[in-house]
């Protein structure tokens, strides 16, 4: 018995919607919202118990944090698994990273979350500036 067209047709658009399904599966992880690097400077407030964008403190400044190596800035005292993390800070490992650093990187010392999605990408759309 041979197939009619519109079983080949419903077989053609079946298969052609689970490729699609899967694609959008494999490729997920964090959302990246378009970010406002205005709002992100505001919000960036709140990490300056911590952190600056042009000297280390607690944290380590954040100028050119965008592209940098993880534990890479000379002479600050990260701990021993961020330096061996080897991330790359670019947005999606940001915005991991604010989503639960530890978890990310166990035995990092940084603690801070940030839990709102808009939040982070205005965060680091505001840190892409600070080159």
């Amino acid at each position: 018995m041979r197939p009619d067209k519109t079983n080949i047709i419903i077989l053609v658009f079946t298969a052609a919607l689970a490729l699609s399904c899967d694609a959008s599966f494999a490729q997920s992880g964090p959302t990246m919202l378009q970010g406002d690097p205005a709002r992100g400077q505001v919000l960036y407030q709140g990490c300056m118990d911590c952190h600056s964008i042009d000297k280390d403190d607690v944290g380590p400044r954040h100028r050119g944090v965008v592209g940098r190596r993880a534990g890479s800035i000379p002479d600050f005292d990260y701990s021993k698994a961020l330096k061996n993390s080897g991330l790359v800070w670019d947005e999606a490992t940001l915005d991991r990273w604010l989503i639960d650093p530890s978890a990310l990187v166990p035995g990092t010392r940084m603690f801070y979350a940030v839990d709102k999605a808009q939040d982070r990408a205005d965060l680091i759309a505001y840190l892409k500036e600070q080159k």
